[in-house]
């Protein structure tokens, strides 16, 4: 209860003496590049093949000739857009962007230069942490856009050219029953895990003592508790908003 006390603690000091507009707004550009345009690479290859190879093992189990074979991109859509979009994309996340910002905080930390911004008067948990949870908050819901279009445009390559459902099939499952809230939903998950993430990492980051080793166990252990709170809310998300 002491370490949920000093977390929220520190997220209520993100936003007393904040410095002034502009400085943020350079400083949430910079870090939107470091959070959001580095991580394209990783996010196109993993949602590409993971869209394929959930159509093709739909695809492998659905033998029944009742069951149509527009079924299996209507699979792989609900399952992309509800789940392998938007989760699958923040745990990748938490361990590419939040070891970053555990690690850059606690080198900070162990160098002194934060100490060095409390000296000068500047409120360093909201000049160093405040960016990363605006520009994480804004990238993340275009990432996990960017994974659900691919995962889907995978899993048409791979059904398509390995011949288990014809393009004409594929298209008429993603237009079936489509439900727009479930888009909704997905933006709503990639915005609080981005908040997840990006606020655990650097709450751990930021009380980092010692030396380089406990940098590396910093970054180690706040992957850790970003992929678990990230699944944790994941079920409670998803229960509260298909409950409602």
């Amino acid at each position: 209860m002491s370490r949920l006390g000093k977390y929220l603690l520190f997220i209520a000091s993100l936003f007393r003496n904040r410095e002034k507009f502009r400085v943020y707004l350079n400083l949430i550009f910079e870090e939107s590049l470091l959070i959001g345009v580095d991580s394209v690479f990783i996010v196109s290859i993993v949602s590409t093949f993971i869209g394929a190879v959930t159509c093709l093992q739909t695809a492998a189990n659905l033998v029944s000739p009742f069951v149509p074979k527009y079924i299996v991109s209507l699979i792989v859509r609900d399952m992309t857009i509800l789940e392998l979009a938007p989760t699958i994309t923040c745990v990748v996340l938490s361990g590419k962007v939040g070891s970053n910002i555990a690690g850059s905080l606690g080198t900070m930390r162990v160098t002194e230069q934060i100490d060095a911004l409390e000296v000068m008067g500047i409120n360093s948990a909201s000049y160093l942490v405040l960016p990363k949870l605006v520009a994480a908050i804004i990238t993340f819901p275009m990432l996990v856009t960017l994974s659900a279009f691919l995962s889907i445009y995978g899993g048409y390559l791979a059904g398509t050219l390995t011949g288990a459902v014809t393009p004409e099939e594929y298209a008429a499952g993603l237009r079936y029953g489509f439900v727009p809230f479930n888009i909704t939903m997905a933006l709503i998950k990639a915005v609080v895990f981005a908040y997840l993430i990006a606020t655990i990492s650097s709450f751990q980051g930021y009380y980092t003592n010692g030396g380089a080793l406990e940098v590396g166990k910093a970054s180690t252990i706040a992957v850790t508790n970003s992929c678990i709170a990230v699944l944790v809310a994941d079920y409670l998300l998803a229960q509260l908003l298909i409950s409602g």
